[in-house]
Parts: structure tokens; C-alpha cells; sequence
């Protein structure tokens, strides 16, 4: 699988910085769209994931922030790594059980964040912020290379059977980098457990469901989706391409946001210029003149170039659930990133674009945020998450969404 990053599943800023410096040889900076936002809901705040590869519980966290936010008005900011802990510790043994034949990476599905606060609970960010090893932001580099090494050693069995000490012997390497869990806490002066403090949060796992677009499988009906990291074998609900644009475009004018899992490896994914489109590209029957004798005398790799070359609005291509869909089988797109849809947007020329959330920190063009044309959203989104109050009532009842 084609990823930005080699640790995780989802792109991290220290590679990404490896992005900026090869995107840089096809553009400058990029200008001149002229954003101006239309539909923008109010949210918690960008955060950062630095070196980890956790962008699917940042989307997730941050998804349910704002879940929070519109029903109560509360501003909470919620620990990732309570979830990322507590997600290693079930890849661990579900990787053991099944003998090493199944995923164990930091990578994930925001589905494993619902799973985590309804098994286990959540706790506030000052209760656990996971950087107990040294560290002000957090990089994970280490730590999973710690606890793959176990896990690995483990299923080869050196003494022949599995020990009883194995479990104790990962929870050490977790309570040494993340710290130990809580068994209570105090916040605004009440004491919780994680399972108390998530039901008093409101949040029902019900009331939200998971959607993806693939021919693969039939449409209104659900299906485990086949990424590596959905390695809880989660079901997704399986619709056409404009059913899933419908359901995000109908959450946004509900007020509600949207986690989004993408493909965030293709060339005009600019993260740092705060723009992701799908340009359409030069081919000879375009071109006339000086233009045609020097497209003629590039290579393969100028014209990829020429192609992501763009400081404004470009021609994009024209994006068919056929095409969508030869792009997942053949592993162009690929399940990259996690992140939040939290409005619209349109260009100088009227296009019109999603704006996301991200999180890289806020050190780029739009302080975190980035704008996505709406022919990358469908040719690039690997699912969306979503309060089911947001989606549209005829295709609630096609997919039988309740």
C-alpha cells in the first residue's frame, strides 16, 4: 500500500515535510484561489500529531469534539492517547490470537475511537496526554518499534507456547512511554472512571455510522471494508459516490461535521499550501504551437510534474464511480489520512471546495485547515463518519440507516 508515511497509515508531519520539499520542484507556494468560505461549523481547536501515526484518532477525537460542542455548547478537549493506548493493547492480542495474519500498526480507522469509549470509556487531555517518555509533542517512532518487536517474539513462540507474561510484559512498555491509566479522576471537581466520564459525555456510538462507495460490493448494504487498518473488521455502508457527497453535503448544512479518511498521497494533495485538487493534465491534442514543441520534449516524469503545477484554479477531471473505483483496485488510492470536514467553500471561479481540518499543527497557509475540490473529495475518499440525523432521508431508507 502506496503510503506517505512507512511507520503508520496515515502521513505524519515528519514525512510530510519530505512532501513539501518534492512538491516544491513542481510549484511555488500556491496562490490565487481567492477562498471565500460559505458554510463554516464551529469546532475545537487544530491539534497536532506529529510523529505518530494516529491522524484516525485525531479525526475521530476531534469529530466527536464537535459532536459535543453542538449538542451542549462545551469547548472539551479529549485525550487521543488514551484511545491509542488502549487500541494497542487489543491489536496486541487479536495479533497474537490470530499468529501474527493480522495488523499491528499505529495506523487505524476513526471507528476504533467509538469502539474504545464504549469498551473501555475516555478521559479528559490533562488527565493523559501519553508523553511520558521525554517528548512535548508526540513521536512514536520508538515506542512502536518497541512493542512490534514483542508482539513478533511472542507468536514465534521461542519457548514453544505462549507465556503468562506477555501481556504484563506490554502493558509495562505502555504505562513507560504513555503512562499508566487512571483507575479514577477528578475534572471540574467530580470524580470519574473513563467508562462514567464517557457516558456523562453523551456520546452513543448508535447514533453515527460509517459509509464508503465501491462497486465491489453491493450498494445500500454494508460491507467490512478491505484496509489494513480497519483491523477491527468494521462494517461500513456501502452507497454510490453521489449518495456519499449527498450525505456530507446535507451534514454541513445541518451544522454537522464529518470525519474523512482519504488518500492523501497524489500530487495535487498540497498540505502545507492548504489546497488539494485533482487536476485534469495536458496531453497533446490540448496543445497547439510553441506550447505542443515543448510538451513534446518532456519526460515522463516533467509532464507528472507539469500536471501538479498550478497557483490557482486548473481544469480538473471529470471523476466516474468506474474510474473511482479502478483507482482503489489497482492501489493508486490508498488509505492514507484521517481528518475532519468542517465546511464549504468556493474559489475566484466559483468552485467549489471542502474545508477540512487537519492535524499537522497550525504552521501552514490556513493555520491547519486545507480546501479540497470536490472532484479529489470523490475520487480520494476512502469513507466518511457521520451522525446519522445528517443523513438524507431518502438514502437513509435505501441503506436501511436507523
Amino acid at each position: 500500500m502506496k503510503k506517505l508515511i512507512a511507520l503508520a497509515a496515515c502521513a505524519v508531519a515528519l514525512t510530510a515535510n519530505a512532501q513539501e520539499k518534492a512538491d516544491s520542484a513542481a510549484t511555488d507556494t500556491v496562490k490565487g484561489f481567492g477562498f471565500v468560505d460559505e458554510i463554516i461549523i464551529p469546532g475545537t481547536s487544530v491539534k497536532d500529531q506529529n510523529q505518530s501515526g494516529t491522524c484516525w484518532c485525531f479525526a475521530g477525537t476531534g469529530f466527536y469534539e464537535n459532536e459535543i460542542r453542538k449538542a451542549t455548547g462545551d469547548s472539551i478537549d479529549l485525550s487521543e492517547m488514551y484511545t491509542v493506548r488502549k487500541c494497542y493493547e487489543d491489536k496486541a492480542d487479536r495479533y497474537v490470537r490470530m499468529y501474527g495474519g493480522t495488523s499491528f500498526s499505529p495506523g487505524g480507522s476513526v471507528l476504533d475511537v467509538p469502539y474504545v469509549w464504549a469498551t473501555y470509556g475516555i478521559v479528559p487531555e490533562e488527565v493523559y496526554s501519553g508523553l511520558n517518555y521525554g517528548e512535548d509533542k508526540h513521536v512514536h517512532g520508538e515506542v512502536h518499534n518497541v512493542l512490534e518487536g514483542l508482539v513478533k517474539t511472542v507468536v514465534s513462540k521461542p519457548n514453544r507456547k505462549i507465556s503468562t507474561a506477555w501481556k504484563n510484559a506490554l502493558n509495562g512498555v505502555l504505562d513507560a512511554y504513555f503512562g499508566e491509566v487512571p483507575e479514577t479522576f477528578t475534572y471540574k471537581g467530580k470524580t470519574y472512571t473513563p467508562q462514567s466520564f464517557a457516558k456523562e459525555l453523551g456520546i452513543d456510538p448508535d447514533n453515527y455510522v460509517a459509509v464508503t462507495s465501491f462497486t465491489h460490493h453491493p450498494f445500500y448494504k454494508p460491507f467490512v471494508l478491505e484496509v489494513s487498518d480497519n483491523w477491527l473488521w468494521a462494517p461500513y455502508v456501502n452507497v454510490p459516490m453521489e449518495d456519499m457527497k449527498a450525505i456530507v453535503d446535507n451534514a454541513l448544512a445541518n451544522g454537522y461535521t464529518v470525519a474523512w479518511a482519504a488518500d492523501v498521497s497524489e500530487g495535487g494533495f498540497k498540505w502545507n499550501d492548504g489546497v488539494a485538487l485533482f487536476p485534469k493534465g495536458k496531453n497533446e491534442g490540448d496543445l497547439t504551437g510553441t506550447e505542443l514543441a515543448r510538451w513534446v520534449k518532456l519526460s515522463d516524469k516533467e509532464r507528472v510534474a507539469d500536471k501538479y503545477k498550478f497557483d490557482g484554479p486548473v481544469e480538473e477531471s471529470t471523476v466516474s464511480q468506474e474510474e473511482r473505483q479502478r483507482m482503489f483496485d489497482n492501489q493508486e488510492t490508498t488509505d492514507d489520512h484521517g481528518m475532519i470536514i468542517v465546511g464549504t467553500a468556493k474559489d475566484r471561479e466559483g468552485n467549489r471546495y471542502y474545508k477540512v481540518k487537519n492535524s499537522w499543527d497550525t504552521n501552514q497557509k490556513f493555520d491547519g485547515y486545507l480546501y479540497v475540490s470536490e472532484p479529489y473529495f470523490l475520487a480520494k475518499t476512502i469513507d466518511i463518519y457521520v451522525n446519522k440525523k445528517a443523513v438524507p432521508a431518502d438514502i437513509a431508507k435505501k441503506a436501511n440507516i436507523k
